[in-house]
């Protein structure tokens, strides 16, 4: 099978490329490399892929129609794994013309080119828990059948848009699709501008954290491998049907929502230094807390997580320690 991955160089991207290639696939990675973190990192995680036979690295943008219309349709790939955006939220309020760049045009640009793709049997993208906006706990997960009508941040906007644009490829094309809402992502090789990887660098360095929310926020932290258990166990499980069945969206999250200031204390514990906190109110865009419901994806893959807050923060201290020396 060959497999193409957009966002090869980035966090999911790499893992779930390393992921595929173990298991003997030929993998087609594309990525940017854009600036908005360090591009060292990135350029450190397609180190990590090289190597291996059966892949290949594209540098380019996914949002030039033609090349990756060019693309898809000459690498004969089985699957598209489209996991390429503009992140974070924060980043939206002061850059919004990046996310319609990336996530609006750059999504479209997939859509197109897999809708041509003349051995395309499945696109699987990456959404995000975003979507719900901001709403209270009550006991229960947010489900893929709950309103996703309030986005609180333009990222979150443009995540929604690219459900929609997926549900009228299906609708029209029957092009089968799968779209991924993750829950708060973290691990080894992570992104430097999450809570949990900035929180590392500072607290290691001896200086302040700011707390927004008050330390009241929660967090349904999910650990990079268990996401990418989800993502591969979809790559068989294209939707069924006819139009707009073809097209399926599905929480992947740990399941287990996590307070802000319990995940500090674990994070206290694998570094063995105390954080200095500075407690402030939330961010623009942010959300209080998210809680994912997995009963859809484990109906159809048998996905469950597997790695909790305690053990998979310590390893990526462990991580970071090894990839930043001097820290």
């Amino acid at each position: 099978m060959t497999l193409l991955v957009t966002g090869a160089a980035g966090f999911i991207g790499r893992a779930v490329c390393e992921r595929l290639l173990a298991s003997g696939q030929e993998v087609i990675g594309v990525d940017v490399f854009n600036a908005y973190y360090d591009p060292a990192l990135k350029e450190a995680r397609a180190a990590t892929l090289t190597p291996h036979k059966g892949f290949k690295m594209v540098r380019m943008d996914i949002a030039d129609t033609d090349a990756m219309a060019a693309l898809v349709k000459n690498s004969g790939a089985d699957c598209v794994i489209h996991l390429a955006a503009q992140a974070g939220v924060r980043h939206s309020i002061d850059n919004p013309f990046a996310y319609a760049h990336s996530n609006l045009t750059g999504h479209l640009s997939v859509l197109e080119a897999c809708r041509h793709a003349p051995r395309l049997n499945h696109l699987i993208y990456a959404s995000s828990s975003s979507v719900y906006g901001d709403r209270p706990l009550n006991g229960q997960g947010f489900s893929e059948h709950d309103p996703a009508i309030a986005p609180a941040s333009l990222y979150a906007a443009t995540k929604r848009s690219c459900e929609l644009m997926s549900a009228s490829y299906a609708h029209l094309y029957d092009l089968p699709q799968s779209g991924l809402r993750f829950f708060t992502v973290y691990g080894p090789w992570g992104r430097p501008d999450m809570a949990y990887y900035s929180f590392t660098r500072e607290i290691m360095a001896g200086r302040p954290i700011s707390v927004f929310g008050q330390g009241q926020m929660a967090r349904d932290f999910t650990y990079v491998d268990d996401i990418v258990d989800g993502i591969l166990g979809l790559i068989p499980c294209p939707p069924p049907g006819k139009g707009a069945e073809r097209h399926q969206v599905y929480n992947i999250g740990d399941s287990q929502p996590v307070g802000l200031l319990k995940m500090i204390e674990i994070l206290e514990q694998a570094i063995g230094i105390p954080a200095k906190k500075i407690f402030t109110d939330m961010q623009a865009g942010d959300v209080t807390a998210t809680f994912a419901d997995i009963s859809k994806i484990a109906a159809v893959t048998g996905y469950r997580p597997t790695t909790p807050l305690e053990v998979g923060l310590p390893r990526f201290v462990e991580w970071y320690r090894h990839y930043t020396p001097d820290a």
